[in-house]
């Protein structure tokens, strides 16, 4: 038979050990308070115009993204690298500007575009597996003439896979 103090201790300690855990698995993105500056650099090609990319390869890298920005020069982006092609989602939490992600195939073919206002949870998904998606401000794409199944060029989509 428990006594209501051992069964407070014992919800106090699930309590405990919850929250570490939660503490734990989402540290990067609660430590991460300022924009994430200091990643790679690419430099890729749509058509003409060239776009100088910050390369998202990590996990924790690629969860922060573009959080926290202000602004962003109009040649810049994200581009966020993944292991393996699958469906890609992403949303706009804590994400200050408006971008247009570029759900983006092996050889640099545009699967689709989708536009994400900012600090929303909606999901923006690939149409179908891909392993690159690039964030750029919103409209740079639309202004530049690029859409479904525009080319982008570059180091990324060199690779035979």
């Amino acid at each position: 038979m428990l006594l209501k103090s051992d069964s407070g201790r014992r919800t106090a300690r699930a309590l405990f050990f919850a929250s570490a855990f939660l503490v734990t698995a989402f540290a990067p993105v609660m430590a991460q308070e300022a924009p994430q500056m200091n990643l790679p650099r690419v430099k890729l090609s749509a058509g003409m115009h060239q776009i100088d990319a910050q390369v998202a390869l990590q996990p924790e890298q690629r969860q922060i993204g573009l959080m926290f920005r202000t602004e962003m020069p109009a040649s810049e982006g994200m581009l966020f690298v993944f292991d393996q092609a699958s469906k890609q989602c992403f949303w706009m939490k804590n994400t200050l500007i408006p971008l247009t992600a570029a759900f983006v195939d092996d050889d640099g073919t545009i699967v689709n575009l989708a536009d994400m206002k900012p600090q929303t949870t909606d999901s923006h998904c690939s149409d179908k597996p891909v392993r690159f998606v690039l964030e750029m401000n919103m409209g740079w794409f639309a202004k530049k003439g690029f859409k479904a199944w525009s080319k982008l060029k570059g180091p990324p989509f060199n690779k035979a896979r």
